[in-house]
């Protein structure tokens, strides 16, 4: 999910750095990235993105009354651990649920970024195709934790 961001970010003309080695947060962990040039308000934007189950057992009941609910969670846990960067930096945490919700801070950020390619390819649908990426992401990922809870059989000819 971080190199989809970095890469739309790219396709967008904005230079961004994953990982970036010199925004640390108390305990020493580091954003996903940051872009090189002003985002808004002449601060760089600076990101880190999670993927939370939308079905785990301490979200369920959350998730089952509020759409989103995981995600907003997770980000506002992650707007917290960053609090020390919103000094100098617009941190956006980008939380997205199993079952494809983005968390509002997220999406705000998600849309820019697709008025951002927009605007430099000159194509309306280069807005949608992130989208679309995301929610094949999502889907792939899932996919992959089902197919991971299937036993191999083995045939009783090779037994």
């Amino acid at each position: 999910m971080n190199d989809l961001l970095w890469r739309a970010l790219f396709k967008a003309d904005i230079p961004a750095v994953k990982d970036p080695s010199g925004l640390l947060r108390t305990d020493g962990k580091r954003p996903d990235g940051v872009t090189q040039l002003p985002w808004r308000t002449g601060k760089c934007v600076t990101w880190d993105v999670t993927v939370i189950d939308t079905l785990a057992s301490s979200y369920v009941r959350a998730t089952s009354q509020t759409p989103g609910a995981a995600a907003e969670a997770a980000a506002d846990r992650k707007t917290s651990k960053y609090a020390i960067l919103s000094q100098s930096y617009l941190f956006v945490p980008v939380a997205v649920e199993t079952m494809g919700a983005i968390n509002e801070a997220g999406m705000n950020f998600l849309g820019d970024l697709g008025r951002r390619i927009t605007k430099h390819t000159d194509d309306h649908r280069d807005s949608a195709f992130l989208f679309q990426r995301i929610y094949t992401l999502i889907h792939r990922f899932n996919a992959v934790a089902v197919l991971g809870t299937f036993v191999p059989t083995i045939p009783e000819e090779d037994v």
